[in-house]
């Protein structure tokens, strides 16, 4: 897909085009798992409710429910099938599969958060799904994360895209729920790293005893 095509006007004639279709396909396929730019469709959507062109209340609906239903399809895909992909994946760039393991475990360990709050980071929005099916987090835990977490930040990012397009123009919008993303991802980042450091102290630790 060429980067003309995922340009912000077309994204935004797209979404003009085909309405409320546009909001919930595009992060429909987001959250299977397809890196499409799922998040800003919706952006636009929100937008464009502000402006009148489209209403408030069906963006926000339809956003709910792609986000629900991609999210499910990108669990089951992960159930079915998803394991020995990221293992094979794993293998080609010379993982070793206990570390992919150790990675799954941790996942499962905290998938609750994860899938409600991969939300906000867009990473995790693409691959929570999938990644929750591969580490067989019970399905109605997740049903209930998947359905908490699409509705508080569907409701977040449909009222700011919403709000803020009264006050500034669409690249602006864009462009600042852009940089809350990416503070997340740095915030889940550097919880990461600090989770990981703890783990091998606590290791170490232990192997000494």
């Amino acid at each position: 897909m060429s980067l003309e095509l995922l340009s912000l006007e077309n994204i935004q004639e797209i979404a003009r085009q085909y309405g409320y279709w546009a909001v919930f396909i595009g992060i429909a396929l987001e959250n299977t798992g397809i890196p499409i730019p799922g998040e800003t469709i919706t952006i636009v959507g929100g937008f464009l409710a502000g402006s009148g062109e489209l209403d408030y209340w069906l963006v926000l609906a339809v956003t709910i429910a792609g986000a629900v239903i991609g999210d499910n399809f990108g669990y089951w895909i992960g159930r079915a099938g998803g394991w020995p992909l990221l293992v094979k994946v794993g293998t080609f760039f010379r993982v070793p599969v206990n570390k992919i393991e150790e990675a799954r475990d941790k996942f499962r360990k905290n998938a609750a958060q994860a899938v409600f709050f991969g939300r906000f980071v867009t990473l995790l929005r693409i691959f929570a799904g999938p990644m929750a099916g591969i580490a067989r987090m019970p399905y109605p835990s997740f049903f209930l994360c998947n359905l908490g977490g699409a509705t508080v930040w569907a409701a977040i990012i449909v009222s700011a895209s919403y709000f803020l397009g009264r006050l500034f123009p669409l690249h602006e919008v864009v462009e600042s729920i852009a940089r809350f993303g990416l503070f997340a991802l740095l915030v889940v980042g550097a919880w990461l790293v600090l989770a990981f450091a703890i783990d091998k102290i606590e290791n170490r630790k232990t192997a000494t005893r």
